[in-house]
């Protein structure tokens, strides 16, 4: 065995591979740290957020006359970019908006193309696998429109009645659930699409129109008569909304979380809500009459980000 000494040549490539692995362990550590990869560090090196948007989904995200983007989860949005701002001390960080559709918006998140999906965007176990969401801003609820003064209040009620639901929906697997679970059947009318649903009820060729509660108060609103319709307050089942970010960057996703949960604690997200929701809005100022649910005051109450 030859002996460790400085002059022998083994013990000094022994120190040299030693000095090299420290060096790379000096290197590699800060950039783990940093999270290069991150929503916030990439913010920060191009001086740009960027937003998806869409083009229809109201009152949630959609264009106005002017073609601008506008509605409740935009105005969220605004909320976050500001908070971004101050996180990342870059008052004049840039907004760049990115119109994008049902089957875009993931891919757009994951490739990196946007950072954040404004817009309504159902939280499910599934799409946790490839992106994660914020604290819910909304809760949806497959529920039904009925004339004003039917005798309706639950979906027992309407066993032996005609029911419009609109073909490919999953309205009408959960009511047929309902109906097996609660022993009562109805005359389904099937339909292409939700306006022809809607219109089977206003005409008075079905009884009520099963459907996401949201688009029915739209319906609603944009019908000639709103004040002739009611949507009854059972429910087959509830979806909560959230707003999507790129999955495993806990600190982008904390900022968000956090804004909307201070957002929620001062007020600010109740009267947000009013604007989009309880009173006129463009482009012909309709009003959508559709104050807090139940549920989705106990998701402000107790912010949280479970999915369905």
């Amino acid at each position: 065995m030859l002996p460790v000494s400085e002059s022998n040549p083994m013990n000094q490539t022994f120190k040299q591979l030693t000095y090299i692995a420290f060096l790379s362990i000096a290197v590699c550590a800060p950039a783990q740290a940093q999270s290069p990869g991150g929503t916030l560090a990439k913010i920060r090196d191009t001086g740009e957020i960027r937003l998806g948007h869409r083009d229809v989904s109201v009152p949630f995200s959609y264009l106005d006359d002017n073609q601008k983007s506008v509605g409740f989860a935009m105005d969220l949005c605004a909320r976050i970019v500001d908070a971004v701002k101050d996180e990342l001390k870059l008052p004049a960080l840039q907004t760049k908006l990115q119109p994008i559709q049902l089957s875009t918006q993931i891919p757009l998140i994951e490739n990196g193309t946007i950072d954040i999906v404004c817009g309504p965007a159902t939280n499910t176990l599934e799409r946790q696998k490839v992106v994660a969401f914020s604290t819910t801003i909304f809760v949806s609820s497959i529920r039904a429109v009925v004339p004003k003064d039917a005798p309706i209040k639950t979906f027992e009620d309407l066993g032996g009645r005609p029911v419009s639901l609109t073909s490919g929906s999953t309205s009408i697997g959960l009511l047929s659930a309902r109906a097996q679970a609660k022993n009562f059947q109805t005359k389904n009318i099937l339909t292409p699409d939700h306006a022809a649903s809607f219109l089977a009820l206003t005409t008075g060729r079905s009884d009520a129109f099963v459907m996401d509660d949201i688009l029915l108060a739209s319906l609603i609103a944009g019908s000639p008569n709103p004040s002739d319709w009611r949507i009854i307050d059972d429910s087959l089942r509830t979806e909560p909304y959230g707003l999507i970010i790129r999955k495993d960057d806990p600190e982008f996703k904390a900022l968000v979380d956090r804004t909307l949960a201070t957002m929620m604690k001062s007020n600010e997200f109740q009267e947000l809500y009013a604007k989009w929701f309880t009173r006129p809005i463009p482009p012909k100022n309709v009003n959508l009459n559709f104050p807090m649910t139940a549920p989705l005051k106990d998701a402000v109450a107790n912010p949280n980000d479970k999915g369905v």
